[in-house]
């Protein structure tokens, strides 16, 4: 906000740079505009520091079919283990650190940034996984 105040001129491109992307827009170019923008502090759909970690991070002789299959699985098992943490004792709410003595309040923001940044890597829909995983 401060720099927006004292650098329209710098920060006015990188705002409409920001909301010329679509999902149709090429993943390279996206990512692109997405890291300018997260360097100049405006937050993103999709972390691309988080993307590059994903994608660097590929296992040898692992096919791109058999990693898109492991980050489905992985939204299944955050899926089927979400019941048993809600139902964990230290899920419950502390008035003195205004939130969760397990950090669960964190946990819907992690879902989502870590599953765009997978689907993001292998070049899926991320919404449609994401409401996929709704249904499960």
């Amino acid at each position: 906000q401060v720099f927006s105040h004292h650098c329209p001129f710098l920060m006015g491109p990188i705002e409409c740079l920001t909301d010329v992307v679509t999902p149709d827009t090429d993943i390279q170019v996206t990512l692109s505009i997405f890291e300018l923008a997260s360097a100049a502090g405006i937050p993103c759909e999709v972390d691309p520091a988080l993307v590059n970690v994903l994608a660097g991070s590929k296992t040898d002789g692992s096919s791109p079919e058999e990693d898109y299959k492991v980050a489905c699985l992985l939204l299944v098992f955050v899926a089927v283990s979400l019941p048993l943490l809600a139902s964990d004792p230290a899920s419950v709410y502390n008035t003195e650190v205004d939130g969760y003595n397990n950090n669960i309040h964190c946990l819907a923001k992690a879902i989502i940034q870590v599953s765009a940044a997978l689907f993001t890597v292998h070049n899926k829909n991320i919404e449609t996984h994401l409401k996929e995983f709704l249904l499960v």
